[in-house]
């Protein structure tokens, strides 16, 4: 991790102790920031927090700690968090840092730059997280390893940057400085997107499943795989596409526009069209790890995932440590690589099996060890 003592002695706010609140605030103390003033509406949030010594004190509403603060995370959705924003923003000192959490950037940074004096905000959003909600769910290494986007606005300066990037990198996660509406855009596509894609699948089989349930009881591997996404919150989705529809609209346009091609060539019974779309996919697909899956005739059209998902501190020797857990009990490890991108996910540490028999075998090793363990459905 940087070095975090020109951290020490700042004054840091934390409105909204949730998952991403509160494994902030628990980070910023493991790295040893010792003024840290917790904001919540659920009062036996900040009780917990206080009474673990996460945070130094701890309120359910604004006031003079939060606006002398050196800096504020608004750790809530983005509407809400551009009322905190209008609320502090002439209250506290122009040497302040406000940043938030949000995964959509646009929207905020644009109210930002409409503001006649507007504060040194930069916005944040760091791309970890767990299928779990609430400051009981958080722990200080959910951002290790972990990308964590910047995204300034027009009154962004390079102080404002600078103390964000090494203030990120201090509690082991990685700093992407990215344009608002860039952010939006790729994070529509990879994300937001596939979400709903995976949704509407999920609801399909609702509509034209037979009364006897026939579609879901044969949904295996590949089925589960792909719209595992689906099982998110339904309010913070409806959260992300509120501020998110333009780059959404767009992107789903596309979308659908592949589909009626295909759906043509398939119609028309153009054979290399239609290969050409699953081979351009394949090897686009492939690119994204050096691992390609051989096929097995008992996979289905969809090849299952045999992934385990391990929640591990960032330290030496954890990799190996659990490698030879696996090694020494005959498992056969196919890959092990480090989710930079975990948002919603649990654990940064995916370990590729070769079976379903492997996955329970190890899951049962290492949870034995005491480590978090998940599997992927």
């Amino acid at each position: 991790m940087a070095n975090n003592s020109i951290f020490c002695g700042k004054k840091i706010s934390i409105i909204g102790l949730g998952l991403i609140g509160g494994s902030l605030a628990k980070a910023f103390r493991r790295m040893g920031i010792c003024d840290i003033t917790g904001i919540n509406r659920n009062m036996a949030s900040v009780e917990q927090a206080i009474s673990e010594g996460t945070i130094s004190r701890g309120f359910n509403e604004l006031n003079s700690y939060v606006y002398e603060s050196d800096i504020i995370f608004i750790c809530t959705p983005v509407k809400m968090a551009i009322e905190y924003l209008d609320i502090i923003s002439e209250k506290v000192s122009r040497e302040c840092i406000i940043t938030d959490v949000g995964s959509t950037k646009a929207e905020i940074a644009e109210h930002i730059d409409s503001m006649p004096n507007p504060p040194a905000f930069i916005g944040g959003h760091p791309m970890a997280g767990t299928e779990k909600t609430g400051y009981a769910a958080s722990f200080p290494h959910l951002f290790e390893n972990a990308y964590y986007v910047l995204s300034p606005a027009k009154s962004t300066n390079d102080r404002c940057i600078g103390t964000m990037a090494e203030l990120v990198k201090s509690i082991g996660a990685i700093p992407v400085l990215m344009d608002a509406k860039e952010h939006d855009r790729v994070t529509g596509t990879i994300s937001h997107v596939p979400h709903v894609i995976a949704s509407a699948l999920v609801n399909m089989v609702k509509k034209y499943d037979s009364a006897d349930c026939k579609m879901q009881m044969l949904a295996a591997g590949g089925f589960r795989d792909i719209t595992r996404i689906a099982s998110s919150s339904p309010e913070m989705w409806e959260n992300i596409v509120s501020s998110n529809k333009e780059q959404i609209g767009k992107i789903i346009e596309q979308y659908i526009d592949i589909l009626n091609s295909f759906k043509l060539s398939m119609d028309k019974g153009n054979r290399e069209s239609v290969y050409g779309f699953f081979e351009d996919a394949k090897i686009y697909r492939d690119s994204f790890s050096s691992v390609k899956r051989i096929p097995s005739p008992a996979d289905g059209l969809i090849n299952p995932i045999f992934d385990i998902i391990v929640d591990v501190v960032d330290e030496p020797g954890i990799i190996g440590e659990i490698a030879t857990i696996l090694g020494s009990n005959k498992v056969n490890i196919k890959n092990i690589n480090v989710s930079n991108n975990r948002e919603f996910e649990q654990g940064c540490l995916k370990i590729t099996l070769p079976d379903s028999k492997s996955v329970n075998i190890s899951f049962d090793l290492l949870a034995e060890k005491g480590y978090k363990v998940y599997k992927s459905n």
